[in-house]
């Protein structure tokens, strides 16, 4: 008995291991094929789901490459003005925000002890040239009296000596005289430059040192006036090259007002290019004559480079950038409905930015619709619904997105 016993056991084992991995198939194979129903209704879910967009059309125009900068309005000259000469400012004939043109008396600080210092300097040249006259008759006297062995040669070598020493002595005098009267013109401060006087910062009663740090008002020569801007470094070469054609026009306009553009002169080019920022610095001129520009001022400046005749141009908005660069997305409409179809992705070559729009220079014809908005649920193939129906003219329809 324990002997069959140990045979029905071993006799049952192997055929519980076959119905387990007969189930275990059979499961797999149900697993597999609900996979592959629901992967093939996902891709028909995909197919005939409608993704609504708004669309545009690409045109051909002839526009204006322009680059526009900030720009930071400086003086075309700023002087700080500051005493060289020390002691109490007497007269003060400048005031707050004046106008002055150069030459014009600003300051002027106590003169007499200048005046003092020239009489001074005046007479001891005076007493010294005398003295050099008596050296000189005595010379011309002991020279015709050495010659006749009546003095010693060690008397006429001493008058000698004196006479000559007394001649650099006379030409000391006149330099300390020449100091003494060009501080005495310092007394009076004028105005180096023509332009606007700012705040006056030192009046009169002050008492100040010759040569001070402390500024006692600034001057700005703000008629003409520049605008300084920095613009990329790779359009220096197509800057120069106009520079040599002719003047180039700017337009600026002051920053935080609604006044129209003015025109300037693009005035200097720096030696340059700033390592830094990869950018140049430019100068441009504006006559201000009526003082639209002040010195610190922001202002936005455009330059216009040149015209590329027939652009073929879209909404900023809708060019995309990928791994391989930029591209779109081209809508093929169907022929019994121009406001549905299928999207095709195509890559473009772009160049230039134009206000909102972008230069497209291969890649797509003009004519062809190309999605502004919705690319998000896009994929190669996708159905879309456009919403807008065909803009024109490479605008921007009135749905939000692109630039």
């Amino acid at each position: 008995m324990p002997r069959s016993h140990f045979s029905k056991r071993n006799g049952n084992r192997p055929r519980s291991k076959v119905l387990g991995r007969v189930s275990a198939g059979l499961l797999c194979l149900v697993l597999v094929c609900l996979l592959a129903a629901c992967g093939g209704n996902d891709k028909k879910a995909r197919r005939e789901r409608v993704v609504p967009v708004t669309a545009v059309a690409a045109v051909r125009e002839d526009v204006p490459v322009t680059l526009s900068a900030v720009g930071n309005v400086t003086p075309l000259a700023s002087v700080e003005i500051k005493s060289r000469v020390g002691g109490i400012i007497e007269r003060q004939l400048v005031q707050n925000g004046q106008d002055v043109k150069a030459g014009d008396l600003l300051f002027q600080v106590d003169p007499r002890r200048f005046d003092l210092a020239v009489k001074e300097a005046q007479a001891r040249l005076d007493r010294d040239r005398a003295h050099l006259n008596k050296a000189k008759e005595d010379l011309r006297r002991y020279s015709k009296l050495r010659d006749l062995n009546v003095v010693a040669q060690e008397q006429y070598d001493n008058t000698y000596a004196e006479a000559t020493s007394l001649e650099n002595t006379i030409r000391l005098n006149e330099a300390a005289l020449e100091q003494a009267r060009l501080d005495r013109d310092y007394a009076a401060i004028r105005a180096p430059i023509s332009g606007r006087v700012g705040i006056v910062q030192v009046n009169v009663g002050n008492v100040i040192k010759a040569n001070d740090d402390r500024t006692l008002c600034v001057i700005n020569q703000i008629r003409p006036i520049n605008v300084s801007f920095t613009l990329p470094e790779r359009y220096l070469g197509e800057i120069m090259e106009r520079r040599r054609q002719g003047p180039i026009r700017v337009s600026i306009t002051p920053s935080g007002t609604s006044s129209t553009p003015v025109a300037a002169d693009l005035a200097a080019v720096d030696n340059a290019v700033d390592t830094t920022t990869g950018t140049i610095r430019l100068l441009a001129s504006y006559p201000n004559e009526d003082t639209r520009f002040w010195p610190g001022q922001f202002a936005r400046v455009e330059l216009t480079l040149r015209t590329i005749k027939g652009a073929l141009l879209l909404p900023t908005g809708a060019v995309l950038q990928g791994m391989e660069g930029p591209y779109v997305y081209v809508v093929k409409t169907a022929e019994n409905d121009p406001a549905s179809g299928t999207v095709e992705a195509r890559q473009v070559a772009t160049s230039h930015i134009v206000g909102r729009r972008t230069v497209v220079d291969s890649g797509i014809e003009p004519g062809e619709l190309v999605v502004l908005d919705g690319q998000v649920g896009l994929s190669p193939g996708a159905r879309v619904a456009v919403k807008n129906g065909q803009a024109k003219g490479g605008e921007k329809p009135p749905a939000e997105g692109g630039q």
